[in-house]
């Protein structure tokens, strides 16, 4: 399975479309918040399941502070990660990782990328699809159940 991830878009419409364009071969989108209300745009665009976080600038939404996603045997956690200290540390991240019981844990808020293994939970941030320069993201589970993570730049 192959699922696109994507944070911090900002209302940046033309990013989103560019992205999509660019991976159009996923079966799942996961935004990771800030602007969570840019996911109806992606809704829009492709025709696999996408879901939502709600992050610190998103005022009203229907987004959720957290998600979880079960992708076979793995447990997705969804989260902007305002709420656990993003800026400071992954601790968190990964302590509510190992409580929840989850294989990875998505999170925004940085706009910096970060795919990192902690404690035998995968920590990924995609990075922000907004300015120069955006990122976004790929997990990839393959048939062994092994979750791999890629950051890709989206001007390269």
């Amino acid at each position: 399975m192959r699922i696109g991830v994507i944070s911090d878009t900002h209302g940046d419409q033309a990013t989103i479309r560019q992205v999509v364009k660019m991976l159009s071969n996923v079966d799942m989108w996961l935004h990771a918040g800030d602007y969570s209300q840019d996911a109806e745009c992606l809704r829009n665009l492709v025709t696999v399941p996408v879901i939502s976080a709600k992050g610190n600038c998103d005022g009203n939404t229907t987004a959720k502070i957290d998600e979880f996603v079960e992708v076979g045997d793995h447990r997705i956690w969804l989260t902007h990660g305002h709420h656990y200290g993003v800026k400071k540390s992954t601790q968190e991240l990964v302590r509510w990782g190992k409580q929840y019981e989850v294989n990875v844990v998505i999170y925004g808020h940085t706009h910096v990328p970060d795919n990192q293994w902690h404690e035998g939970i995968l920590i990924f941030n995609p990075g922000s699809a907004y300015g120069s320069h955006a990122t976004y993201g790929i997990l990839d589970i393959d048939d062994e159940a092994q979750v791999v993570g890629n950051i890709i730049r989206l001007n390269s």
